[in-house]
């Protein structure tokens, strides 16, 4: 995946370019993921209730845990991709929490964790072409709330 644009349609083909590497994974595909608002401190995705479905009717939470985990891998490869790095990123842990049942479709944002800077990621990777940066996730509930949240630490390694 290679991010080039610049301007007012940059996140509006990295947008593309994520939502195309996203569905090259088959899971993903099944989920429906779709790429919904994307900043240069957010990212949301969504993804339709019906394929994401448990015995109980509600969302599956390995599709809510799945949902964050890509909304923060979405996240740490764009802001690599607008300061024109090329870099493999991988979720190196998480920890999760399920708050509560969400019979809705769902939504998950991802910004960078509370005492994380974007510059400091960027400049180590830039330095050393390795890096990590801690994501925060969560679901929100339709009415309020949190469905779930996740934290997450992410590592971006430059490709060669």
């Amino acid at each position: 995946m290679r991010f080039s644009a610049t301007g007012t349609d940059a996140m509006t083909e990295l947008a593309a370019l994520l939502e195309r590497h996203l569905d090259a994974i088959p899971m993903v595909r099944a989920m429906q993921v779709r790429v919904g608002d994307i900043g240069a401190a957010t990212v949301r995705l969504h993804a339709p209730l019906g394929p994401n479905l448990n015995d109980k009717g509600c969302a599956f939470g390995g599709s809510l845990v799945a949902l964050m985990t890509l909304a923060g891998w979405s996240l740490v490869e764009a802001r690599l991709q607008s300061a024109g790095h090329a870099a493999d990123v991988f979720v190196a842990d998480s920890q999760v929490d399920y708050l509560a049942p969400l019979w809705d479709d769902l939504a998950a944002d991802a910004t960078a964790a509370d005492g994380e800077d974007w510059d400091e990621f960027l400049g180590v990777f830039a330095a050393r072409g390795r890096a990590r940066i801690a994501i925060a996730a969560s679901v929100p509930l339709p009415a309020g709330g949190m469905a779930a949240r996740m934290r997450a630490r992410y590592v971006a390694i430059a490709r060669r």
